[in-house]
């Protein structure tokens, strides 16, 4: 019999500005220093909008606005399986300092697909692109 892999339940930030978003680099020691949309995980009780707000506010010292599910990734990795809320976000006040990240780029839809991206990150780019492509 398969053994079930724990859940784990993650927010990803899906800020737009001027028709760009925002990816951030992980630290080499995190997830070997890919590239992601910036979040993290869900407290017990906690509704993804609040979530993006609280994770962003702690790793890139930003403030933002929740907006609507752009999508839902559920990805298997080798010790968990993730269930991803990617939400757009809206930038409303800060500057970007990176507390635990190794870098950030604001990419076009043309350069959405330039960095390394952990793989379920790969899974939002279709979705995103439409979305950047409407505008």
């Amino acid at each position: 019999m398969e053994e079930k892999l724990k859940t784990v339940e993650v927010v990803a930030a899906l800020v737009i500005k001027d028709d760009r978003v925002l990816a951030t680099r992980c630290a080499p020691h995190k997830h070997g220093g890919g590239w992601e949309f910036p979040g993290g995980k869900l407290e017990p009780g906690e509704l993804p909008q609040d979530a993006v707000v609280r994770e962003l506010a702690e790793e890139l010292d930003v403030c933002v606005e929740a907006g609507e599910l752009l999508c839902t990734v559920e990805w298997d990795y080798p010790t968990f399986h993730l269930r991803m809320h990617c939400l757009e976000c809206r930038l409303i006040s800060g500057t970007i300092r990176l507390r635990e990240h190794a870098d950030a780029r604001w990419l076009s839809v043309e350069e959405l697909r330039s960095v390394d991206w952990l793989p379920a990150d790969v899974e939002v780019l279709a979705a995103l692109e439409q979305r950047l492509r409407r505008g």
